[in-house]
């Protein structure tokens, strides 16, 4: 098996798993088939993009839930934003985080809402390093 094969099987075994594991999902798998010649970078960028979003929104959280007085209507705003952002890449963990986490929300629960985003956070670093290993992978079969 020469390296060019050796490094497709790699990419293709490490995505398959990705799938497994529901970390990405068929909606994934579509955004992949809308990168062509004329758009090679489009689901990296679209990814980058993905992940700013979430950032952006797992930040405004955490600033919201340090407030004195938490205003839950504005970090349920901001859960339901990201369970948003989440559909369109993969929807399974982040998605019952997100109805979780919407739920403490109601119930202006901030402790349970503290704890929903330690795991929103846990999985969204989990997903980005899974992800970032993935075009990794990808860029080493484009060389």
């Amino acid at each position: 098996m020469n390296a060019v094969t050796q490094l497709q099987r790699q990419f293709v075994d490490y995505f398959t798993s990705l799938f497994r594991e529901g970390l990405v999902d068929d909606q994934f798998a579509e955004l992949q088939k809308l990168q062509d010649q004329s758009t090679p970078d489009f689901v990296a960028e679209f990814v980058t993009l993905f992940f700013e979003d979430c950032e952006k929104l797992i930040n405004n959280m955490a600033k919201a839930l340090e407030q004195r007085i938490v205003d839950c209507q504005q970090v349920d705003s901001h859960v339901h934003q990201l369970k948003s952002s989440c559909s369109r890449c993969h929807e399974d963990e982040e998605s019952v985080l997100c109805i979780a986490f919407r739920t403490y929300c109601e119930g202006q629960n901030c402790e349970g809402c503290v704890r929903c985003l330690q795991q929103v956070n846990h999985e969204y670093f989990l997903l980005k390093n899974k992800l970032q290993t993935l075009f990794m992978k990808s860029i080493s079969l484009a060389f």
